[in-house]
């Protein structure tokens, strides 16, 4: 088989880059490893070191290989556009310095989405010309990202933003140039959205070029839907549960997955609330070892 499994910062618990509770970047490379990966993102850019020499040392260190990098940003708000651009390119020069292949790009969360974050039917819509000023957003890092700097730029929708349900998610497909930008599926996201994870990827494996491996409690979330709860306060309720122990059906991912000859990194991705008392490298082994009885 050539899919390979790794791992990312999020299961750390760590989401932005200055936030004081995140565990010490090394010990997650080196908790990474000895719970059996090979490989792992980079996390929010500045989490890990920006110069090469130093994060290039200690990947090699643990015998990791950097596979992609996160832009987890506001792309729905133009104030916050040179932000934007700045972390997609520092992002881009750390993965190439580095080898890695994937750029993925996340719109992030949104005061007028996270209410609604899993009811499609109930979440506010931008107007004509604010979604074509956010596509072609997107479609400007998209392009940098694969123009400028060979990178794979992948779309990655997300509970709370303005590209989660996927309605919205397959118009900026249809609008935006397939050479430029794939998509990064997440399994759990697409499930906490209110969608069917394997019926899409039946529809749109052709145009995935990379997998965010989450598995989603199906009892935390339907109380967080009814109860219109946080993204946060739902990871720390543990929506994102050990993967096989949710509802997405894992097996047959991979069977989607090898029917299309599918190449490359499939990443293990479960958001945690880092303040609670829990052990992400026991939760990166469980999920490894789970993987590995299903034939990955």
């Amino acid at each position: 088989m050539t899919i390979r499994i790794g791992n990312a910062p999020c299961s750390w618990g760590v989401e932005f880059a200055g936030d004081p509770r995140n565990p010490p970047w090394t010990q997650v490379l080196s908790d990474c490893a000895a719970a059996g990966y090979k490989g792992i993102e980079l996390g929010p850019i500045g989490f890990m070191p920006e110069d090469p020499a130093i994060l290039g040392a200690t990947l090699a260190q643990n015998d990791l290989e950097l596979i992609g990098g996160v832009v987890f940003r506001p792309f729905h708000d133009p104030s916050k556009w040179e932000e934007v651009l700045d972390a997609a390119t520092r992002t881009c020069k750390a993965l190439v310095a580095h080898g890695a292949r994937h750029l993925v790009l996340i719109d992030s969360i949104s005061p007028r989405r996270a209410p609604t974050a899993g009811r499609a039917a109930d979440a506010e819509q931008m107007g004509p010309a604010e979604w074509s000023a956010f596509r072609d957003r997107i479609a400007t890092v998209a392009r940098m990202g694969a123009e400028d700097y060979g990178l794979t730029v992948g779309i990655h929708a997300h509970a709370a933003g303005f590209i989660d349900f996927e309605p919205e998610l397959e118009r900026l497909l249809d609008e935006v140039d397939p050479a430029i930008l794939k998509i990064c599926f997440d399994t759990g996201h697409h499930s906490y959205a209110g969608f069917d994870p394997v019926a899409f990827m039946r529809r749109h494996i052709g145009r995935i070029s990379y997998m965010h491996f989450k598995d989603i409690d199906p009892r935390v979330k339907a109380r967080a839907i009814a109860a219109s709860t946080g993204f946060y306060e739902a990871c720390g309720q543990g929506i994102f549960c050990n993967l096989g122990q949710g509802d997405v059906d894992f097996p047959t991912v991979r069977q989607i997955l090898l029917e299309a000859n599918f190449q490359g990194w499939c990443t293990v991705e479960q958001d945690c609330d880092p303040t609670l008392d829990v052990s992400p490298i026991d939760d990166a082994r469980r999920n490894r070892d789970y993987l590995t009885s299903i034939g990955f």
